[in-house]
């Protein structure tokens, strides 16, 4: 008796046709001026004329003083305003949610309401109203440090080189704690009642509790914040640009890669934009989050997946 012919797979055409839409939409608005950008920084404009000059375009932005400084300075802010945000808004994100996990705190909806209130507010409106809070002019920084005896402290923060730039981190870490404080806040809710009832009968509870247990289960969850910190941070420009202006004042040090490469994109007051440098420097940040991002999923992500249920 022959063998019966083994049935063919169905091809699950419905699975395409529902992702059509989206990979349609992301190619048009991502993929597509992706690799734009990509060839403009490969381009020279000589006489008007779109000319192929290679890597012509990052020779200049490193070996050309007048390109590099510039570069260098916004890449060292750059790289300090991430750090401010993974030393003080992680951390304090971590403590939020934990404190506001424990089932006897009273009102902690009310309280998970207002820490992430911030985050959904216009950069336009955050950037400005901090801009007056901190004005020693008009700004209600020195009087609030005054009622509590600190007024001395009070300096214009945003005026000086040595502190313009801690303080728009600072700023920015108040606007978007609430995003780690939630997503850690939800990890710690989806740890199993089993394990906690099981370290509870060993005689682990408080703070031992929540270091010896909980924050080994949620790493994941702090890796991918830390990971998202990275690439949000290099990305950042509406902050910098709404209190220091284009040129990032004072002198360049809030100068971070965004707001530089909107001066060489666009140009400001006396510099002619050039785009095609403007589109090498788009690709060197596109280069440094790939490489951050490699480098979590390679050899953070492969270490943290024994934390995972």
């Amino acid at each position: 008796m022959a063998a019966e012919a083994a049935p063919k797979k169905a091809i699950r055409w419905h699975i395409a046709v529902f992702l059509a839409p989206a990979v349609l939409v992301y190619t048009a608005i991502m993929i597509l001026p992706l690799f734009g950008t990509l060839q403009l920084a490969l381009f020279r404009s000589v006489a008007q004329v779109q000319t192929f000059v290679g890597l012509g375009n990052f020779r200049t932005l490193f070996g050309d003083p007048n390109w590099s400084a510039g570069f260098w300075n916004a890449l060292r802010n750059n790289l300090v305003f991430f750090v401010i945000h993974m030393l003080v808004q992680n951390p304090i994100g971590v403590v939020l949610a934990a404190l506001l996990s424990s089932p006897r705190l009273r009102f902690s909806a009310f309280y998970r309401t207002a820490i992430f209130v911030p985050t959904v507010l216009s950069f336009v409106v955050v950037g400005f109203a901090w801009k007056l809070i901190l004005s020693p002019i008009w700004g209600v920084a020195p009087s609030l440090l005054d009622l509590v005896g600190l007024k001395s402290l009070f300096s214009p923060w945003l005026g000086k080189e040595s502190s313009a730039l801690i303080a728009l981190s600072l700023v920015s870490v108040w606007q978007f704690v609430g995003i780690p404080m939630m997503l850690i806040y939800a990890a710690l809710l989806s740890i199993p009642d089993e394990v906690i009832e099981a370290a509870e009968c060993d005689g682990v509870t408080g703070m031992a509790q929540f270091w010896k247990i909980k924050l080994p289960l949620i790493l994941p969850a702090i890796g991918i914040i830390s990971i998202l910190t990275f690439v949000g941070n290099f990305n950042a420009f509406d902050l910098i640009y709404t209190a220091q202006g284009a040129l990032a004042g004072p002198n360049y040090s809030t100068d971070i890669l965004g707001t530089f490469l909107y001066r060489a994109f666009f140009g400001f007051q006396l510099q002619v934009g050039d785009p095609n440098m403007g589109a090498a420097i788009a690709t060197m940040m596109f280069l440094i989050i790939l490489v951050g991002v490699c480098i979590y999923l390679f050899l953070v992500q492969t270490r943290l997946r024994r934390y995972q249920f």
